[in-house]
């Protein structure tokens, strides 16, 4: 028997099988806890997780070969492709009947979480379209009707800005809006999360602004006491986390403009050495968000002004975004919360921006599946900086594919046609990034001065490129390339 001939094929197949039903069977005790319209789902996700703990490209390249399914595009239902591929060979492993967690079956739950989540749309080709509103919408009825005239499913208001009045204005004209044009319409609401930010605490304190040049030393520190009047000393906001740096990590400072290296860590103060500022304008300005990519932050995300925020947010809101989340114990802090509001709460989604977010994803989502329903956002401004740019496009496709064989439905965010939205005008390579976004089951867009042309152009990309592929698998409809070539 030789590498590569059938005999082989089905043994590495029937080899694979095995070790994926010993996982789920080994993981009883945390399925027991899955609500049951997840149990089939949290099954399908142990067993892709079994699967990518292999490199099968080797044995991909012989299953296609052979004219057989290379279990690429097979999240939703992997353990039945598996099957399906053995019986399809004859095998003496094969099953009689496949598993109940078919191709099928995938498909129409994830549409179906989707609906639930995201509620009805016009077609079955695009995604979902959420749209971030801004403070001018809370009274500008005329704008938010042509948003959901336009394709607008999903309202998103952030709480980390304006308040409660705006908010409730804001909804109001979302639902006098959604009344008179008979279109549906969720809300999703954001919590703010902690806000790290920047704190000018001497120099630049009253210009919110300071100059700062490469290879200058930056102190970050809760206070200002002991510093001199020319130092520049920075505030993250947060209480405590100075003492959580260590030398030699990293700092990025307004989505990654400015970098710096942890020099030294005293009591209550770190020496922070800027290393690249990627502006012609060398500043830090006070507000800006800061990222601490390498360290260890014990701090909760669900914060005193988010528990604030909660018995609004309860009253109001469809789906609640949660920020920042780094591990399943978050999920229950926020749960009890909840709990404490009403026993009907909005619809969690779980927004990945973090190293640990995307580490502990499994755990996160096998947590949030304790739920009747539950959603993923890619959070890619914060998640960029986080992990690094460069990775950005290998991590958000990981996502994509275990929350498929979650069953977990997924909201592609930030920046899509960022420059379109803001200038009228989009870059070439926004339009190839909002083409990748057919891939999610909702996009979100940003507010901007341009967010109807927005709408019109994703929607237009989006409508071409579901001809091609659903979600990550590609379809071949006909092409007026090939049609030309065959007709000439």
């Amino acid at each position: 028997m030789t590498t590569g001939s059938l005999d082989h094929i089905q043994q590495q197949l029937n080899t694979i099988g095995q070790r994926m039903l010993l996982e789920v069977q080994k993981r009883q005790a945390l399925l027991s806890k899955i609500h049951p319209e997840h149990q089939l789902a949290a099954q399908n996700l142990i067993q892709y997780l079994t699967l990518r703990t292999e490199d099968i490209r080797e044995l991909q390249d012989q299953l296609h070969i052979h004219g057989l399914s290379s279990l690429a595009s097979s999240e939703s239902h992997i353990y039945c492709q598996l099957q399906a591929i053995l019986q399809r060979l004859g095998s003496s492993y094969a099953p009689e009947e496949l598993a109940a967690c078919t191709f099928e079956f995938g498909r129409m739950e994830i549409e179906a979480k989707s609906r639930k989540l995201f509620g009805p749309k016009s077609d079955d080709i695009t995604p979902w379209l959420m749209v971030t509103f801004d403070v001018s919408f809370a009274d500008n009825y005329a704008q938010v009707k042509s948003l959901l005239q336009n394709g607008m499913n999903v309202a998103r208001i952030n709480c980390a800005h304006d308040d409660e009045a705006t908010w409730a204005k804001m909804i109001h004209q979302i639902k006098r809006a959604s009344r008179h044009t008979g279109i549906t319409c969720k809300i999703y609401m954001d919590m703010a999360g902690p806000k790290i930010r920047t704190t000018l605490m001497k120099k630049g304190k009253k210009k919110g602004v300071v100059k700062v040049k490469e290879g200058a030393v930056v102190w970050l520190a809760e206070d200002a006491s002991g510093f001199q009047k020319e130092d520049i000393v920075i505030s993250p906001h947060e209480p405590g986390i100075i003492a959580m740096l260590k030398k030699g990590e990293r700092v990025f400072i307004d989505d990654g403009i400015i970098k710096g290296l942890i020099e030294t860590v005293d009591e209550g103060r770190a020496a922070m050495r800027i290393v690249r500022i990627a502006s012609a304008k060398q500043v830090i300005k006070a507000g800006k968000g800061i990222n601490f990519p390498d360290s260890e932050l014990s701090i909760s995300p669900l914060t005193d002004f988010d528990k604030a925020c909660l018995p609004f947010i309860c009253a109001h809101a469809d789906l609640l975004g949660y920020s920042f989340v780094r591990h399943p114990s978050d999920l229950d802090a926020l749960e009890q919360e909840l709990a404490k509001n009403t026993p009907e709460p909005p619809r969690i989604i779980l927004k990945i921006e973090t190293p640990d977010a995307v580490k502990y994803l499994p755990d996160l989502l096998l947590r949030g599946m304790q739920q009747a329903s539950l959603g993923v956002m890619i959070a890619r401004g914060d998640l960029a900086v986080e992990i690094g740019f460069e990775r950005m496009s290998e991590i958000q496709e990981e996502i994509l594919w275990i929350c498929e064989a979650a069953h977990v439905p997924v909201i592609w965010a930030t920046q899509v046609l960022e420059t379109l939205n803001k200038s009228g005008v989009a870059t070439r390579s926004e339009i190839t990034d909002a083409a990748h976004a057919a891939m999610a089951e909702c996009v979100m867009i940003n507010k901007g001065d341009h967010t109807i042309e927005v709408i019109e152009t994703l929607r237009d990309i989006l409508q071409r490129i579901g001809g091609h592929h659903i979600k990550k698998r590609f379809t071949l409809r006909p092409l007026s390339i090939a049609e030309v070539f065959m007709n000439a």
